[in-house]
Protein backbone atom coordinates (compact mmCIF):
# COMPACT_ATOMS: atom_id res chain seq x y z
CA UNK A 1 0.00 0.00 0.00
CA UNK A 2 1.56 3.16 -1.35
CA UNK A 3 2.52 6.16 1.98
CA UNK A 4 3.47 3.15 4.56
CA UNK A 5 6.20 2.64 6.56
CA UNK A 6 7.64 -0.21 7.41
CA UNK A 7 8.09 -1.21 10.81
CA UNK A 8 9.77 -4.77 10.50
CA UNK A 9 8.73 -8.42 9.57
CA UNK A 10 7.35 -10.74 11.27
CA UNK A 11 7.39 -14.64 10.47
CA UNK A 12 7.96 -13.52 6.95
CA UNK A 13 5.30 -10.49 6.80
CA UNK A 14 6.02 -7.18 6.58
CA UNK A 15 4.31 -4.67 9.69
CA UNK A 16 3.41 -1.48 7.88
CA UNK A 17 2.19 1.56 9.22
CA UNK A 18 0.28 4.07 7.09
CA UNK A 19 1.36 7.84 7.32
CA UNK A 20 -2.33 9.11 7.45
CA UNK A 21 -2.24 6.65 11.39
CA UNK A 22 0.74 8.86 12.07
CA UNK A 23 -1.32 11.99 11.82
CA UNK A 24 -4.08 10.64 13.66
CA UNK A 25 -1.96 10.43 16.31
CA UNK A 26 -0.67 13.88 16.00
CA UNK A 27 -4.19 14.84 15.95
CA UNK A 28 -5.10 12.73 18.83
CA UNK A 29 -2.48 13.95 20.73
CA UNK A 30 -3.16 17.56 19.86
CA UNK A 31 -6.76 17.48 20.79
CA UNK A 32 -6.04 16.00 24.27
CA UNK A 33 -3.85 18.62 24.83
CA UNK A 34 -5.85 21.97 24.04
CA UNK A 35 -8.19 20.10 26.27
CA UNK A 36 -6.72 19.02 29.26
CA UNK A 37 -2.90 19.18 28.91
CA UNK A 38 0.42 16.98 27.96
CA UNK A 39 -0.38 14.57 30.73
CA UNK A 40 -3.97 13.72 28.91
CA UNK A 41 -2.07 14.27 25.45
CA UNK A 42 0.17 11.65 27.06
CA UNK A 43 -2.73 9.02 27.96
CA UNK A 44 -4.58 9.53 24.74
CA UNK A 45 -2.02 8.92 22.76
CA UNK A 46 -0.29 5.50 25.03
CA UNK A 47 -4.12 4.42 24.25
CA UNK A 48 -4.60 4.95 21.00
CA UNK A 49 -1.44 3.08 20.33
CA UNK A 50 -2.08 -0.01 22.64
CA UNK A 51 -5.12 -0.33 21.07
CA UNK A 52 -3.57 -0.83 17.34
CA UNK A 53 -1.47 -2.93 18.93
CA UNK A 54 -4.63 -5.36 20.15
CA UNK A 55 -5.35 -4.51 15.90
CA UNK A 56 -2.00 -5.72 14.41
CA UNK A 57 -2.67 -9.17 17.33
CA UNK A 58 -6.51 -9.15 15.63
CA UNK A 59 -4.36 -9.44 12.32
CA UNK A 60 -1.67 -11.62 13.29
CA UNK A 61 -5.02 -14.12 14.34
CA UNK A 62 -6.37 -14.10 10.74
CA UNK A 63 -2.36 -14.14 9.36
CA UNK A 64 -1.59 -17.52 11.73
CA UNK A 65 -4.36 -19.35 10.80
CA UNK A 66 -4.20 -18.55 7.03
CA UNK A 67 -0.61 -20.13 7.32
CA UNK A 68 -2.25 -22.99 8.89
CA UNK A 69 -3.56 -23.74 5.36
CA UNK A 70 -0.68 -22.60 3.47
CA UNK A 71 -1.62 -19.46 2.27
CA UNK A 72 1.24 -16.93 3.26
CA UNK A 73 0.44 -13.20 3.98
CA UNK A 74 2.61 -10.56 2.87
CA UNK A 75 1.66 -7.40 4.83
CA UNK A 76 -0.65 -5.94 7.53
CA UNK A 77 -1.18 -2.55 7.08
CA UNK A 78 -1.88 -0.33 9.93
CA UNK A 79 -4.69 2.55 8.78
CA UNK A 80 -6.55 4.61 11.48
CA UNK A 81 -9.73 2.75 10.79
CA UNK A 82 -8.23 -0.45 11.35
CA UNK A 83 -5.85 -3.38 10.05
CA UNK A 84 -5.49 -4.62 6.96
CA UNK A 85 -4.22 -8.47 6.56
CA UNK A 86 -3.14 -9.20 2.67
CA UNK A 87 -3.61 -12.89 2.29
CA UNK A 88 -1.70 -14.05 -0.57
CA UNK A 89 -5.39 -15.87 -1.54
CA UNK A 90 -8.33 -16.89 0.11
CA UNK A 91 -9.25 -19.96 1.58
CA UNK A 92 -10.73 -22.40 -1.04
CA UNK A 93 -12.77 -24.14 1.20
CA UNK A 94 -15.49 -22.61 3.99
CA UNK A 95 -14.13 -24.60 7.11
CA UNK A 96 -11.35 -23.18 6.48
CA UNK A 97 -12.48 -19.33 5.59
CA UNK A 98 -14.62 -19.92 8.82
CA UNK A 99 -11.55 -20.39 11.04
CA UNK A 100 -9.43 -17.38 9.36
CA UNK A 101 -12.34 -14.91 9.59
CA UNK A 102 -12.90 -16.23 13.50
CA UNK A 103 -9.65 -15.90 14.19
CA UNK A 104 -8.77 -12.24 14.54
CA UNK A 105 -11.86 -11.92 16.89
CA UNK A 106 -11.04 -14.58 19.03
CA UNK A 107 -7.67 -12.98 19.70
CA UNK A 108 -9.67 -9.52 20.33
CA UNK A 109 -12.05 -11.95 22.97
CA UNK A 110 -9.08 -13.46 24.30
CA UNK A 111 -7.18 -10.34 25.42
CA UNK A 112 -10.04 -8.30 26.25
CA UNK A 113 -10.38 -11.55 29.23
CA UNK A 114 -7.03 -10.83 30.20
CA UNK A 115 -7.33 -7.61 30.75
CA UNK A 116 -10.73 -8.00 32.60
CA UNK A 117 -8.99 -10.43 35.21
CA UNK A 118 -6.24 -7.79 35.12
CA UNK A 119 -8.69 -4.96 36.03
CA UNK A 120 -10.43 -6.98 38.52
CA UNK A 121 -13.71 -6.19 36.59
CA UNK A 122 -15.48 -4.16 34.51
CA UNK A 123 -17.56 -1.13 35.81
CA UNK A 124 -21.29 -0.99 34.20
CA UNK A 125 -20.05 2.86 32.24
CA UNK A 126 -16.70 1.23 31.03
CA UNK A 127 -18.37 0.70 27.26
CA UNK A 128 -19.62 4.29 27.76
CA UNK A 129 -16.67 6.04 28.28
CA UNK A 130 -13.53 4.62 26.30
CA UNK A 131 -12.58 8.47 25.90
CA UNK A 132 -12.44 9.40 29.10
CA UNK A 133 -8.53 9.35 30.69
CA UNK A 134 -9.97 9.36 34.14
CA UNK A 135 -11.19 5.61 33.69
CA UNK A 136 -8.47 2.74 34.41
CA UNK A 137 -6.28 2.19 30.94
CA UNK A 138 -6.46 -1.30 31.70
CA UNK A 139 -10.50 -1.40 31.72
CA UNK A 140 -10.52 0.87 28.82
CA UNK A 141 -8.68 -1.30 26.72
CA UNK A 142 -10.12 -4.21 28.20
CA UNK A 143 -14.02 -3.08 26.73
CA UNK A 144 -12.24 -1.56 23.39
CA UNK A 145 -11.45 -5.31 22.73
CA UNK A 146 -14.77 -6.81 23.61
CA UNK A 147 -16.51 -3.77 20.92
CA UNK A 148 -13.93 -4.91 18.64
CA UNK A 149 -14.71 -8.35 18.61
CA UNK A 150 -18.26 -7.77 18.74
CA UNK A 151 -18.08 -4.78 16.26
CA UNK A 152 -15.55 -7.56 13.74
CA UNK A 153 -18.71 -9.96 14.18
CA UNK A 154 -21.15 -7.88 12.24
CA UNK A 155 -22.34 -9.78 9.25
CA UNK A 156 -21.25 -7.73 6.72
CA UNK A 157 -18.36 -7.38 4.10
CA UNK A 158 -15.61 -6.19 4.96
CA UNK A 159 -15.99 -7.15 8.90
CA UNK A 160 -14.86 -10.61 9.90
CA UNK A 161 -18.42 -11.43 10.73
CA UNK A 162 -19.10 -10.77 6.32
CA UNK A 163 -16.46 -13.27 5.93
CA UNK A 164 -18.02 -15.61 8.77
CA UNK A 165 -21.58 -15.75 7.10
CA UNK A 166 -20.05 -15.98 3.67
CA UNK A 167 -18.48 -19.41 5.05
CA UNK A 168 -21.65 -20.82 6.54
CA UNK A 169 -23.63 -20.06 3.78
CA UNK A 170 -21.25 -21.45 1.15
CA UNK A 171 -21.10 -24.88 3.09
CA UNK A 172 -24.83 -25.09 2.08
CA UNK A 173 -25.34 -23.10 -0.99
CA UNK A 174 -22.07 -22.86 -2.27
CA UNK A 175 -19.97 -19.94 -3.38
CA UNK A 176 -21.73 -17.94 -5.64
CA UNK A 177 -24.63 -17.74 -4.14
CA UNK A 178 -23.27 -17.42 -0.65
CA UNK A 179 -21.53 -14.22 -2.07
CA UNK A 180 -24.19 -12.35 -3.46
CA UNK A 181 -26.63 -13.14 -0.56
CA UNK A 182 -23.19 -11.91 2.00
CA UNK A 183 -22.85 -8.87 -0.15
CA UNK A 184 -26.66 -7.77 -0.18
CA UNK A 185 -27.18 -8.60 3.74
CA UNK A 186 -23.99 -6.36 4.62
CA UNK A 187 -25.54 -3.52 1.92
CA UNK A 188 -28.88 -3.94 3.58
CA UNK A 189 -26.93 -3.42 7.31
CA UNK A 190 -25.15 -0.46 5.92
CA UNK A 191 -28.77 1.25 5.11
CA UNK A 192 -29.78 0.37 8.60
CA UNK A 193 -26.76 2.50 9.68
CA UNK A 194 -26.98 5.04 8.07
CA UNK A 195 -30.92 5.37 9.15
CA UNK A 196 -29.79 5.33 12.19
CA UNK A 197 -27.03 7.82 11.54
CA UNK A 198 -29.30 10.22 10.45
CA UNK A 199 -30.99 10.63 14.01
CA UNK A 200 -27.59 12.75 15.44
CA UNK A 201 -24.75 10.05 15.32
CA UNK A 202 -22.58 11.26 12.57
CA UNK A 203 -20.02 7.98 13.13
CA UNK A 204 -23.40 5.66 11.87
CA UNK A 205 -23.12 7.59 8.86
CA UNK A 206 -19.64 7.07 7.98
CA UNK A 207 -19.93 3.39 9.17
CA UNK A 208 -22.67 3.21 6.60
CA UNK A 209 -20.89 4.33 3.90
CA UNK A 210 -17.89 2.37 4.63
CA UNK A 211 -20.10 -0.97 5.11
CA UNK A 212 -22.11 -0.29 1.29
CA UNK A 213 -18.83 0.71 -0.42
CA UNK A 214 -16.65 -2.17 1.17
CA UNK A 215 -19.60 -4.48 0.61
CA UNK A 216 -20.03 -4.24 -3.09
CA UNK A 217 -16.11 -4.04 -3.77
CA UNK A 218 -16.06 -7.52 -1.47
CA UNK A 219 -18.66 -9.10 -3.10
CA UNK A 220 -17.18 -8.29 -6.75
CA UNK A 221 -13.84 -9.58 -5.88
CA UNK A 222 -15.90 -12.55 -4.19
CA UNK A 223 -17.70 -12.91 -7.48
CA UNK A 224 -14.79 -12.67 -9.28
CA UNK A 225 -12.74 -15.22 -7.97
CA UNK A 226 -15.39 -17.41 -7.68
CA UNK A 227 -16.81 -17.24 -11.57
CA UNK A 228 -12.28 -17.88 -12.03
CA UNK A 229 -12.35 -20.84 -10.22
CA UNK A 230 -11.50 -24.03 -12.17
CA UNK A 231 -10.68 -21.99 -15.01
CA UNK A 232 -7.25 -21.68 -16.81
CA UNK A 233 -4.72 -18.59 -17.90
CA UNK A 234 -5.94 -19.91 -21.26
CA UNK A 235 -9.44 -19.68 -20.86
CA UNK A 236 -9.35 -16.14 -19.45
CA UNK A 237 -7.21 -14.28 -21.51
CA UNK A 238 -7.69 -11.99 -24.71
CA UNK A 239 -7.04 -13.68 -27.70
CA UNK A 240 -7.23 -11.05 -30.06
CA UNK A 241 -4.26 -8.91 -29.63
CA UNK A 242 -1.36 -6.28 -30.89
CA UNK A 243 2.37 -6.82 -30.04
CA UNK A 244 4.60 -4.32 -30.31
CA UNK A 245 8.47 -5.29 -31.89
CA UNK A 246 11.24 -4.70 -29.73
CA UNK A 247 12.67 -2.75 -32.90
CA UNK A 248 9.80 -0.15 -33.05
CA UNK A 249 9.68 3.42 -32.21
CA UNK A 250 7.06 5.56 -30.56
CA UNK A 251 5.49 6.51 -34.07
CA UNK A 252 4.73 2.74 -34.29
CA UNK A 253 3.50 2.71 -30.72
CA UNK A 254 0.79 5.74 -31.68
CA UNK A 255 -0.26 3.58 -34.57
CA UNK A 256 -0.88 0.60 -32.77
CA UNK A 257 -3.04 2.70 -30.10
CA UNK A 258 -5.10 3.73 -33.01
CA UNK A 259 -5.59 1.36 -34.88
CA UNK A 260 -8.10 -0.43 -31.66
CA UNK A 261 -9.56 -0.77 -28.37
CA UNK A 262 -6.11 -2.42 -26.78
CA UNK A 263 -4.16 -0.66 -24.13
CA UNK A 264 -1.95 -2.89 -22.90
CA UNK A 265 1.22 -3.68 -25.90
CA UNK A 266 3.45 -6.45 -25.06
CA UNK A 267 6.79 -5.75 -26.53
CA UNK A 268 8.09 -8.84 -28.17
CA UNK A 269 11.57 -10.01 -29.29
CA UNK A 270 12.07 -11.37 -32.55
CA UNK A 271 10.84 -14.75 -30.99
CA UNK A 272 8.14 -13.43 -29.94
CA UNK A 273 8.97 -13.53 -26.27
CA UNK A 274 7.76 -10.62 -24.10
CA UNK A 275 10.28 -8.43 -22.74
CA UNK A 276 8.14 -5.77 -21.58
CA UNK A 277 4.87 -4.28 -21.61
CA UNK A 278 3.70 -0.72 -23.23
CA UNK A 279 0.55 1.19 -21.77
CA UNK A 280 -1.86 3.41 -23.63
CA UNK A 281 -0.86 5.55 -20.43
CA UNK A 282 3.09 5.19 -21.03
CA UNK A 283 2.40 6.26 -24.56
CA UNK A 284 0.42 9.36 -23.91
CA UNK A 285 2.68 10.14 -21.03
CA UNK A 286 5.86 10.34 -23.72
CA UNK A 287 4.07 12.84 -26.01
CA UNK A 288 4.48 15.83 -25.03
CA UNK A 289 8.02 15.11 -24.46
CA UNK A 290 9.97 12.61 -26.54
CA UNK A 291 9.57 12.49 -30.71
CA UNK A 292 8.46 9.76 -33.02
CA UNK A 293 11.71 7.88 -33.45
CA UNK A 294 12.13 7.16 -29.36
CA UNK A 295 12.30 3.87 -29.12
CA UNK A 296 9.45 2.00 -27.49
CA UNK A 297 12.28 -0.04 -25.21
CA UNK A 298 13.15 2.69 -23.64
CA UNK A 299 9.52 3.76 -22.54
CA UNK A 300 8.05 0.25 -21.69
CA UNK A 301 7.59 -1.37 -18.22
CA UNK A 302 10.35 -4.32 -17.82
CA UNK A 303 10.52 -6.67 -16.90
CA UNK A 304 6.82 -8.46 -18.58
CA UNK A 305 4.94 -10.16 -15.92
CA UNK A 306 4.06 -13.71 -17.44
CA UNK A 307 2.25 -16.81 -16.83
CA UNK A 308 2.22 -19.86 -18.10
CA UNK A 309 -1.26 -20.92 -20.36
CA UNK A 310 -1.86 -23.59 -17.81
CA UNK A 311 -1.63 -21.92 -14.65
CA UNK A 312 -5.29 -20.94 -12.83
CA UNK A 313 -6.83 -18.03 -13.64
CA UNK A 314 -7.32 -17.41 -10.11
CA UNK A 315 -3.74 -17.15 -9.20
CA UNK A 316 -3.36 -15.01 -12.46
CA UNK A 317 -5.65 -12.17 -10.96
CA UNK A 318 -3.47 -12.48 -7.70
CA UNK A 319 -0.43 -11.57 -9.50
CA UNK A 320 -2.23 -8.45 -11.14
CA UNK A 321 -3.19 -7.59 -7.86
CA UNK A 322 0.47 -8.56 -6.01
CA UNK A 323 2.20 -6.98 -9.05
CA UNK A 324 -0.05 -3.74 -9.76
CA UNK A 325 0.48 -4.65 -13.54
CA UNK A 326 -1.39 -3.32 -15.87
CA UNK A 327 -1.80 -7.24 -17.86
CA UNK A 328 0.17 -10.53 -17.83
CA UNK A 329 1.19 -12.03 -20.79
CA UNK A 330 0.75 -15.84 -21.42
CA UNK A 331 3.12 -17.42 -22.42
CA UNK A 332 3.41 -21.02 -24.12
CA UNK A 333 6.04 -23.97 -23.71
CA UNK A 334 8.60 -21.36 -25.54
CA UNK A 335 7.45 -18.16 -23.67
CA UNK A 336 6.23 -16.82 -26.63
CA UNK A 337 3.11 -14.82 -26.33
CA UNK A 338 -0.43 -16.73 -27.05
CA UNK A 339 -2.74 -13.99 -24.97
CA UNK A 340 -3.12 -10.99 -22.28
CA UNK A 341 -4.49 -11.61 -18.96
CA UNK A 342 -5.93 -8.22 -18.08
CA UNK A 343 -9.03 -6.70 -15.46
CA UNK A 344 -11.30 -6.11 -18.20
CA UNK A 345 -11.09 -9.52 -19.43
CA UNK A 346 -11.37 -11.60 -16.37
CA UNK A 347 -14.58 -8.79 -15.75
CA UNK A 348 -15.65 -9.99 -18.76
CA UNK A 349 -15.56 -13.71 -18.22
CA UNK A 350 -17.19 -13.08 -14.54
CA UNK A 351 -20.13 -11.42 -16.37
CA UNK A 352 -20.21 -14.80 -18.65
CA UNK A 353 -19.91 -17.10 -15.61
CA UNK A 354 -22.83 -15.01 -13.23
CA UNK A 355 -25.17 -15.11 -16.80
CA UNK A 356 -24.14 -18.72 -17.68
CA UNK A 357 -22.55 -20.81 -14.73
CA UNK A 358 -22.63 -23.66 -16.42
CA UNK A 359 -20.90 -21.87 -20.01
CA UNK A 360 -17.90 -23.59 -20.69
CA UNK A 361 -15.09 -21.24 -22.17
CA UNK A 362 -13.45 -22.69 -25.13
CA UNK A 363 -10.56 -20.94 -25.58
CA UNK A 364 -7.64 -23.15 -25.32
CA UNK A 365 -3.64 -22.78 -25.36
Amino acid sequence: MRWSLTLGRFGGTAVKIHITFIIFLAWIGFSAWRQEGPAAALNSVVFIVLIFLCVLLHEFGHVLMARRFGIPTSEVTLLPIGGVASLKRMPTQPIQEFLVAIAGPAVNLVIGAVLFLIAGGLGSDSLGRLDDPHVSLVARLAATNIFLAVFNLIPAFPMDGGSVLHALLAARLGGAEATRIAATIGQSLAFVFGFLGLFGNPLLLFIAVFIYIAAAAEGRESALHEALRGLTAAEAMETQFGMISVDADLGHAVDALLSSAQHEFPVVDSAGKPIGLLTREDILNALPQHDRATTAVSLMRSPAETVGASAPAEAALDRLEEKSTAALCVVDGDGAVIGLVTRHALAEVMMIKSLRPEWRLSRKA
